[in-house]
């Protein structure tokens, strides 16, 4: 678990903490592959002067359900059939506020995670590669940012958790009602073929997004 301290903060908005969990003991088939990890960097600004509100950056690691996308993908990126989410791979930024736990210094996020607490918005995500010096190119690499940014109007209230998920379709939502943050423990059986996967989870202490503040949310997967 990561020490707890303050981040960046301006004005009143104050980032205590994010704590990250790795639960092997429960799964040890959970996917973690020598440095497949998560980096994510969270920058709010106000919309009329582009002052800085909040902003970090953080490593995390990914979801069990991350290693079903994954196998999904590599066996064909086809399966089973063109427009799910095997076909699709990372497709959205969700972001809530439900994580449990102390406001400012929430419970670690859990492998077994496979859907938002309480999702308050999601949107879909751009993607770029880059090379090991962080630079964007047009070639595939092991390195990839998923990018998405929500106006004014979108995702405004005491934000506590996100996550990247590919969604079986964009119309709507196909959650996995199970694992953690329910009362189901997590069940590798069900068959996933209609349902969202959350592929990465976070926790981090509460921060109020307004309605005069735009939120950019970038999220580095290396592989």
């Amino acid at each position: 678990m990561a020490p707890m301290h303050k981040e960046q903060s301006n004005g009143a908005v104050k980032i205590q903490g994010v704590k990250m969990g790795l639960n092997m003991g429960t799964h040890n088939e959970a996917w973690v592959v020598g440095a497949a990890h998560g980096r994510f960097i969270f920058d709010m600004r106000d919309s009329r002067t582009g002052e800085q509100l909040a902003y970090f950056e953080r490593d995390n690691v990914l979801t069990l359900d991350c290693g079903i996308l994954a196998a999904r993908l590599f066996r064909n990126s086809l399966d089973p059939v063109a427009g799910t989410s095997a076909s699709k791979g990372i497709t959205h930024l969700d972001i809530g506020t439900g994580a449990t736990g102390n406001l400012l210094s929430p419970d670690a996020p859990q492998l077994e995670q496979r859907k938002l607490n309480t999702r308050l918005a999601r949107k879909a995500v751009t993607t770029q590669f880059r090379n090991n010096a962080g630079i964007a190119v047009s070639y595939p690499t092991h390195i990839v940012d998923f990018t998405t940014t929500y106006s004014e109007s979108e995702a405004n209230g005491p934000l506590n958790e996100m996550g990247l998920v590919s969604a079986y379709n964009a119309a709507g939502f196909n959650d996995i009602n199970n694992g953690a943050g329910t009362v189901n423990p997590y069940d590798a059986t069900i068959d996933v073929l209609a349902k969202d996967l959350l592929v990465n989870y976070l926790t981090f202490g509460t921060i109020v997004k307004a309605p005069t503040a735009i939120l950019s949310i970038s999220w580095r997967l290396s592989f």
